[in-house]
């Protein structure tokens, strides 16, 4: 089909589905991060049944909101990236299970804990979101470790198909594991951080208190993660880019090479602001909740969030899924992607509706905005 019409090349087409795919993920951390930090630490910074309401009607205006940018980020990969998607999404299916069965059960809690006065079916209910929330920030973390390790599929040169051969248990390897440290720190200091902007009394001191430490081990362990990441082999492709050619995993050739993934780093030296951000961001994130938090802990928080999935992103960049089966097989922004038309018609549809997604969210944060306290439960009838 002739697509000369088309003002983008295919070239700046796949950076810029590439970009947006970084936005969506990095919108998904910021605003349904707090989420799942608040969750995790419900039995922790909240000690009786008032607290705890108090955090749970926090979150329920906004948490379906939130998990728009999951959505959109799995629809987007979908339509852009279906090699990734068919990858990703088949051969980690038990992953992806156990982290649905995670995001499930928390519309759930939220749902069925106010049903009944019984404290231990409250008790029930309150481990179950605590659970969901540290399940699904580790198994985050852990995919992205995976990411940098190389994950072990193929893909068959005729059909493109890809074959994965892994195990669930290989992916919670010990470099896995501590990228979900990382994002489990982080986003549980997000989520401290949030508590100490939006409610009153001994909640936001407590939440303060652990946050602080939480920011810290998160920025200990992301720079450890670094200097591990610095000695790992790296996937670098050799071959000449062809930023224009249609998608074929099998059309390029790649090494790994020692501290490969910091290639782009020498090459782009301006791409070390995003771990710079990652640890910067988490140590003030540290001082402000040490000084009590409040609006200016969460926006530091925010900002580490942005750093840490910016770092990830330019280190494997241009690879989006790298394979250490086949290394040379590995999907890259320039051989994974749909079709030129394809991509121009969902920048069209996606130039609409993430306006309209940002726009949305920001009318309800602002109707919402202000502290949620025990006067404002007893204020509002329909309360969880």
């Amino acid at each position: 089909m002739d697509t000369t019409w088309i003002p983008l090349d295919y070239g700046t087409l796949r950076i810029i589905w590439w970009a947006l795919l970084g936005v969506l993920l990095i919108g998904f951390a910021v605003m349904d991060g707090f989420d799942l930090g608040v969750a995790a630490l419900l039995p922790v910074v909240a000690k009786t049944d008032e607290e705890r309401r108090v955090l749970l009607n926090l979150l329920g205006p906004v948490w379906e909101g939130n998990q728009v940018w999951l959505i959109t980020g799995g629809g987007a990969i979908f339509a852009a990236w279906p090699l990734l998607y068919a990858a990703s999404f088949s051969g980690l299916y038990l992953a992806m299970m156990l982290l649905l069965v995670a995001l499930i059960v928390r519309p759930v809690g939220f749902k069925f804990r106010s049903k009944l006065p019984d404290a231990r079916w409250r008790a029930r209910w309150d481990a179950t979101l605590c659970a969901s929330g540290l399940i699904a920030a580790l198994v985050f973390g852990v995919a992205m470790g995976n990411l940098l390790l190389g994950l072990p599929f193929g893909v068959d040169a005729g059909s493109l198909r890809p074959l994965y051969t892994g195990k669930l248990w290989q992916l919670f390897s010990p470099f896995a594991l501590l990228a979900g440290l990382v994002s489990v720190g982080m986003l549980l200091a997000h989520g401290a951080a949030l508590l100490t902007w939006r409610t009153e009394g001994a909640v936001p001191a407590r939440a303060a208190r652990i946050g602080r430490w939480l920011a810290l081990a998160t920025a200990a362990l992301f720079a450890l993660g670094g200097v591990w990441v610095a000695a790992l082999p790296g996937h670098v492709v050799t071959s000449a880019v062809q930023p224009d050619a249609l998608s074929n995993p099998a059309a390029k050739t790649v090494e790994l090479l020692a501290g490969g993934w910091l290639h782009n780093f020498r090459q782009w030296p301006l791409m070390w602001a995003g771990p710079v951000l990652g640890v910067a961001g988490s140590l003030l994130t540290a001082w402000l909740l040490w000084r009590g938090g409040g609006m200016k802990a969460f926006l530091a928080s925010s900002a580490a969030i942005v750093g840490i999935v910016l770092t990830a992103g330019f280190a494997l960049f241009p690879f989006l899924m790298p394979s250490s089966l086949q290394p040379q097989l590995g999907l890259t922004v320039w051989d994974a992607s749909s079709s030129h038309l394809t991509l121009w018609v969902m920048l069209l549809v996606g130039s609409f509706f993430l306006p309209l997604i940002i726009g949305y969210t920001s009318w309800v944060y602002r109707v919402m905005r202000g502290k949620v306290t025990a006067q404002s439960l007893q204020d509002n009838p329909n309360a969880y």
